[in-house]
């Protein structure tokens, strides 16, 4: 089968959009391609638009900061490229539909 070009662009939007980052997107479009129907069916029926907000972040944020004193420090000292370990731990933890920007956000300001 196929992706259909207005399927692609569809596609495109979505991530545009924020709906779906880069590792979402790929599962997607085989879902697109193994016939499963559109875009944005397949990202509501299977459940994997980005979240991005804070409040359902939080959780995984603060489980990431307890699971990370040493790093959390680190950042605390005005080390904020350690956060990457913290942000790496939440997309673990929310299976890569966490907004990266977003947790990083959070992550620097609870340690702020």
């Amino acid at each position: 089968m196929g992706a259909t070009p207005a399927q692609v662009a569809e596609l495109q939007r979505l991530v545009d959009e924020g709906k779906l980052n880069d590792k979402l997107a790929r599962t997607v479009l085989e879902g697109v391609i193994a016939g499963e129907g559109s875009p944005t069916e397949i990202m509501t029926g299977r459940g994997l638009e980005v979240v991005s907000d804070t409040g359902a972040l939080t959780a995984a944020v603060d489980e990431a900061i307890a699971a990370n004193p040493d790093v959390a420090e680190k950042i605390r000292e005005g080390k904020v490229a350690a956060a990457g370990v913290l942000v790496g731990a939440v997309m673990k933890a929310t299976r890569g539909q966490a907004d990266a920007k977003t947790v990083r956000e959070l992550i620097i300001a609870r340690l702020s």
